[in-house]
């Protein structure tokens, strides 16, 4: 599976494959503000390392856990960029539903000063001895963040916020970036809801 697509487990059992399709939008999977932290994946440094290595920021270039840099401190600031992330990008998407739990608000000149001291430092690229390009390691909190911020920056200040979704499967929050070519992506993946959509058409054509 490709660094970023995640494998998910609902509450029904049924597991399925994501692709959020941007590593900030990524970070949300991990876990949330209350209601949403019953899913709480970043429990240690440790695990958001491992969880890092896992991550979209790995998809160019593959690094280890033990390559990322992590201390209590700074998983403190990973979970409030996400909590961050919770509250603005339902409001950035056409049509949202409501999510359980999270007031969605419009981007505020107080997330806007955030997401700009953020952006900044991200993971540096250099080559290794052989000549092959890698990380340069350790991987800090501070590229972490920068890339995550950049990562929003762009899709925010461009026509690329258009391209931001909720999956349109009922009792599902799921939220992505539609990186599809022509852009039209409903579902968090066809294996679950867009299945699911299939299947209640189905029924419903052959109940009349």
């Amino acid at each position: 599976m490709k660094p970023g697509a995640r494998r998910l487990t609902g509450s029904d059992g049924v597991s399925h494959t994501f692709d959020p399709g941007s590593f900030a939008l990524e970070l949300i999977l991990s876990g949330g503000p209350p209601p949403w932290d019953r899913y709480e994946q970043l429990q240690t440094p440790d695990d958001a390392a491992a969880w890092l290595a896992g991550s979209y920021l790995a998809a160019d270039l593959p690094f280890a856990a033990e390559d990322v840099r992590i201390s209590k401190p700074d998983l403190t600031r990973l979970k409030e960029f996400r909590t961050m992330l919770w509250h603005v990008v339902p409001a950035l998407i056409a049509d949202a539903k409501e999510v359980p739990g999270i007031a969605a608000r419009d981007l505020t000149p107080a997330d806007r000063e955030y997401l700009n001291s953020t952006v900044g430092e991200t993971p540096r690229p250099e080559l290794d001895e052989h000549g092959a390009i890698r990380w340069q390691t350790p991987i800090t909190m501070r590229q972490v963040l920068g890339a995550a911020a950049q990562d929003l920056i762009e899709i925010i200040g461009s026509d690329r916020v258009s391209r931001l979704r909720m999956c349109q499967g009922s009792n599902c929050a799921l939220m992505f970036y539609d990186t599809s070519r022509p852009g039209n992506r409903r579902w968090c993946s066809m294996q679950r809801c867009g299945n699911r959509h299939k299947v209640g058409n189905y029924r419903t054509r052959h109940n009349d």
